[in-house]
């Protein structure tokens, strides 16, 4: 008989243990909720209190339909009374411990690290349960601690290298920008749109505009076309609309030099753009910044 075949694209069905990865002692068992410990990998940050009541209702009339997937954690690791690490199942834990139950059906399979956080992982993602920024931080961990291409990683989690690729983008995002995507206030269209700008200042008031004027995904790519076009006037936009000091800063500069200035101030430094239009001019900023 053939062994079935690794990787996680095939469903909630790679979260099964298989008969040779199941602890003998096991199989499905009752303990105390109070046993299991969250999963240090677990991918999902923010869980609606909301949706949560939603689940505990459900699970008050109907029973616990799955059980949770736990990992043994072995004796030298642990710190308090928990033996398990919950794998699979985080808002039906939390939602039967909303219940107050003493105890709870679950699963017990082998898992290391990897496993543990691709297993919580594709969980998620299938039941679309993550935020773009939970996911793309999942894909990095893969990435970074098991040394994972976006390749592989697509084939562990079934989603397409490209879908993968752009997700781990959004870590790029300034922290407003991300903040505002974890809270739905842009989408992720959105945000992938105003990744294409260089600058996180430019970035940071893109995704301001965005929000104050409501715009759509496309307006929000016509947006930074415009800006990619013309970075100057999107400074002095900026500049204009929100920082005065930076608009006076500007000014002392451009009547000590004696020509057009932008002043860029970003989260993290900026940069000063001199605009000479001669080799003559070229020269005379030469003499004035060198001292000669």
């Amino acid at each position: 008989m053939n062994r079935p075949k690794g990787g996680l694209g095939r469903g909630l069905g790679a979260l099964i243990p298989h008969s040779e990865q199941i602890n003998p002692s096991s199989a499905l068992r009752e303990i105390s909720i109070d046993l299991i410990e969250a999963n240090p990998h677990q991918p999902r940050q923010v869980i609606d209190p909301a949706a949560l009541e939603e689940l505990a209702d459900s699970i008050r009339q109907h029973g616990l339909i799955h059980p949770l997937i736990v990992a043994e954690i072995p004796q030298q690791e642990r710190s308090s009374q928990a033996a398990y690490y919950l794998i699979a199942g985080e808002r039906r834990w939390q939602a039967t411990r909303l219940l107050q139950w003493k105890t709870i059906p679950v699963l017990i399979k082998e898992a290391t690290p990897q496993q543990m956080l691709e297993l919580a992982l594709v969980e998620n993602l299938q039941r679309s349960d993550l935020n773009p920024l939970e996911s793309a931080a999942a894909y990095q961990q893969l990435s970074d601690e098991f040394g994972l291409t976006h390749e592989e990683i697509s084939r562990r989690v079934g989603k397409n290298r490209v879908t993968v690729t752009n997700t781990m983008r959004l870590l790029r995002l300034p922290d407003p920008v991300k903040n505002s995507l974890a809270a739905n206030v842009i989408s992720e269209g959105h945000a992938r749109a105003l990744l294409a700008l260089t600058e996180d200042d430019l970035i940071v008031h893109a995704a301001e505009e965005v929000q104050k004027k409501g715009l759509s995904v496309r307006q929000t790519e016509e947006l930074v076309r415009r800006w990619q076009r013309s970075p100057e006037a999107a400074s002095r936009k900026k500049t204009s609309e929100t920082d005065p000091e930076t608009a006076a800063l500007e000014g002392q500069l451009r009547e000590a030099l004696g020509t057009r200035v932008v002043l860029q101030r970003g989260t993290r430094g900026g940069k000063v753009v001199i605009f000479y239009y001669s080799d003559e001019e070229l020269q005379g900023l030469y003499d004035r910044l060198a001292g000669s």
